[in-house]
């Protein structure tokens, strides 16, 4: 008996965020029915929206960052019973192909069909009025009832507050590992991170974890950069040259160790305005996205090769989800980890639009979806 439910789709390039009757299939071998607690939202599915990322099949439904319970298991599925509390994570992991083995699940094989809003194996699970539609990263979040692969699933303890558990699968190990396994933050390191969102103010934890001395955010709006002082930042500022002007004021003009670029929408400029800000032999961690299929970046080569500079790029902040979950979450539970803190503000899902709008302008860290 198929699954109904409602979620948000997004109908086309530009439009907004509908929300619709949507039919499942019930879950097959290595899939689980879950249903949602709660939802994040990333300002990855709005790229969706303006089209920044191109995704296969309109409509698609959102959402990448979630927690629930499993309602159903696919037969001869082991590992999974209904009523285990999981957070989905948006990068599936298989756990044999040469990455997964390489201890690099973020880079798995399977994500080559993140944006398809399929299976691996090409087939659709999900429908609205009787026509296919796509899941994001295979598991949309924005949905009251969603089926997904059980490669996209980390079971964590039944005491874990899911409405906060959610901002593990996504935002919290982007961020928080573009710092600690990206930047390899040290020490008494100055650290920059540019962009205070959903991303950037956990790369601000990772960089306070890592033990770095001047941790600087900046962000034009006020509120994120006292939000940022307020879970780890020194110094805050609304620009980069400011940013740049006091890094090298507190390492003898040699500039910072690394700068985090987790800006909403990636520009060129914002790459070169960190470049500018790195010493020699320092690191640039590119994390941000901005258009897909348009995005350059240019910067300096005597520069980056005379003075040995080092851009990283950085998907999941080189996090293994199967592993770094419930790290993250025991962190968490261990008073290490903010999460409370990082959700602004609740939505139900009828407001999605409305919760965007608010990222848009500033308003919030990160709006949660509660079903």
């Amino acid at each position: 008996m198929p699954i109904q439910t409602r979620g948000a789709v997004m109908p086309e390039i530009g439009g907004d965020w509908e929300v619709v009757d949507i039919e499942f299939d019930d879950p097959q071998q290595g899939e689980v029915a879950i249903e949602m607690t709660a939802s994040g939202m990333c300002h990855s599915d709005d790229h969706v929206k303006t089209g920044d990322i191109p995704v296969a099949i309109y409509p698609f439904i959102g959402g990448h960052e979630g927690a629930g319970v499993v309602s159903a298991v696919g037969p001869n599925t082991p590992g999974f019973e209904v009523g285990d509390h999981v957070v989905m994570s948006f990068l599936p992991a298989c756990g044999k192909c040469r990455w997964c083995s390489s201890g690099m699940q973020n880079l798995c094989d399977l994500g080559a069909t993140l944006l398809a809003g399929s299976r691996a194996d090409g087939t659709m699970r999900a429908r609205v009025d009787g026509n296919e539609v796509g899941q994001m990263c295979g598991i949309s979040t924005f949905c009251e009832t969603t089926v997904t692969a059980v490669d996209s699933v980390v079971k964590v303890a039944k005491d874990i507050p899911l409405d906060k558990a959610c901002l593990v699968g996504c935002g919290v190990g982007t961020g928080w590992g573009s710092a600690v396994n990206s930047a390899e933050i040290r020490p008494g390191q100055t650290v920059i991170v540019m962009g205070i969102g959903g991303i950037g103010i956990n790369a601000v934890q990772g960089a306070k974890h890592s033990g770095a001395m001047n941790i600087i955010a900046v962000d034009p709006v006020e509120m994120k950069r006292e939000t940022a002082e307020q879970l780890g930042a020194t110094h805050s500022f609304d620009n980069m040259a400011a940013a740049t002007e006091f890094a090298q004021s507190v390492t003898n003009g040699q500039g910072a160790d690394s700068v985090i670029v987790t800006t909403g929408v990636l520009q060129n400029e914002h790459v070169q305005e960190a470049f500018t800000a790195t010493r020699k032999a320092g690191t640039v961690v590119v994390t941000g996205l901005g258009n897909l299929m348009e995005s350059k970046v240019d910067i300096p080569a005597a520069e980056l090769t005379l003075f040995q500079k080092r851009i990283q790029g950085s998907i999941y902040g080189a996090s293994n989800p199967h592993r770094d979950i419930p790290w993250m979450l025991d962190m968490y539970q261990g008073g290490m980890l903010k999460l409370d803190e990082l959700v602004t503000q609740t939505y139900t899902l009828d407001q999605i639009n409305e919760g965007y709008a608010a990222m848009h302008s500033g308003e919030n860290i990160r709006g949660v979806i509660m079903y």
